[in-house]
């Protein structure tokens, strides 16, 4: 009886050692692949947090509107007209003209 209690023992040490050995092993792996993200994210640019209060939110709506806007016009204009350099005055217009207004509008 005390022999198979001993074997029975023995057994369970060895699938708690092998176990024990997988665990480690996973940790182990998962520290190496933090170090590497960690390595590769301290090369990357810092994000910025963007500011959250109202004025902010409007200035936000106020410009994805604008812009929002100007690519209708120029849809509108590409659809309406026929002539190629209509359609690309049109569009450098818009082009130079947009950030002037956004600038304008953010002031």
């Amino acid at each position: 009886m005390s022999k198979e209690r001993a074997q029975r023992r023995a057994e369970r040490e060895r699938e708690a050692a092998v176990a024990a050995a997988a665990r480690a092993a996973e940790v182990e792996r998962k520290a190496r692949r933090d170090a590497r993200m960690a390595a590769l994210t301290s090369r990357l640019p810092k994000t910025r947090k963007r500011p959250g209060g109202i004025i902010a939110q409007r200035r936000r709506t106020r410009s994805t509107l604008f812009v929002i806007s100007v690519f209708v016009v120029n849809l509108m204009v590409w659809l309406a007209s026929g002539d190629w350099a209509v359609r690309f005055l049109a569009l450098a217009v818009s082009l130079l003209i947009t950030p002037v207004v956004l600038i304008l509008l953010t002031s």
